[in-house]
């Protein structure tokens, strides 16, 4: 089955940019990325601050760029300080959310569990899932990197259905790489995307697939955008420190253009 799947590239802030800021860097963005909205899908994961601000900007000026969370709580409402509810983001009209980012994982006690929950509440919510998967260093040197994705996706998207499947998009960021300027080869981090696809084609069958979208995140700038993008079985990038410059991110937003 051949599906052309639409490269996505996500810019994840985390804990930069004020509400004003925001606003500029994705004016500056969409200048920029204007002539590839066809071809590629954007979408500018600012933090909870700045979800509202962007959003009217986006809605205004009639941007064709998606916002997403880059967290949220799996109930819809509660006695929860500090936490967000789906049906919150989606009043700012929110169409992805990150969900169980490595530094959620190792900062905030995110497990397999709860991120799987937070998946089904997003889906639930007619969201769309950017679901993160990784190993850290000594994971990577034991050679057990495909084995321990395995388990986090199998983990991760239990108890969905075929139709939820397919339109997930998982992203494989191998902690050792984030924000250290080291990568694994391209054809090395596509191995792993092939591996996260045979899991979820085993769980939800090979339609589903084929549809979803698997990321590489991890140090992807532009020198190294396209080569990544080469690789049959990444469908774009979660970025991190590049999205917070415009046109670094315009750049790999142009480099998946050119795939």
């Amino acid at each position: 089955m051949e599906i052309d799947r639409k490269y996505l590239i996500a810019g994840n802030w985390k804990m930069y940019k004020t509400a004003g800021e925001g606003v500029v860097l994705v004016k500056d963005i969409a200048q920029l990325v204007e002539d590839v909205w066809d071809e590629v899908e954007v979408v500018i994961c600012p933090p909870f601050t700045g979800l509202k601000s962007v959003s009217t900007l986006i809605e205004l000026d009639k941007l064709t760029i998606g916002l997403g969370a880059q967290d949220c709580h799996w109930e819809s409402e509660g006695a929860f300080t500090g936490e967000v509810a789906p049906r919150m983001l989606t009043e700012l009209r929110v169409g992805h959310v990150i969900i169980g980012h490595s530094e959620r994982r190792e900062y905030f006690g995110e497990t397999d569990e709860s991120v799987n929950k937070k998946v089904k509440v997003v889906l639930a919510n007619r969201m769309t899932p950017i679901m993160c998967c990784g190993e850290s260093l000594a994971v990577h040197e034991a050679g057990e990197t495909e084995s321990f994705v395995r388990k986090q996706v199998t983990a991760g998207l239990a108890g969905l259905s075929a139709e939820e499947a397919s339109k997930l998009v998982v992203a494989y960021e191998p902690i050792w790489s984030i924000g250290t300027g080291h990568t694994p080869l391209p054809e090395k981090a596509n191995d792993v995307a092939r591996t996260m696809r045979a899991t979820i084609g085993a769980m939800y069958g090979p339609p589903a697939a084929v549809q979803a979208r698997i990321l590489y995140g991890g140090s992807m700038k532009p020198e190294n955008a396209r080569m990544f993008m080469a690789e049959p079985d990444i469908d774009g990038g979660l970025i991190g420190g590049a999205a917070l410059v415009a046109e670094s991110f315009s750049d790999i937003v142009h480099a998946a253009s050119d795939k």
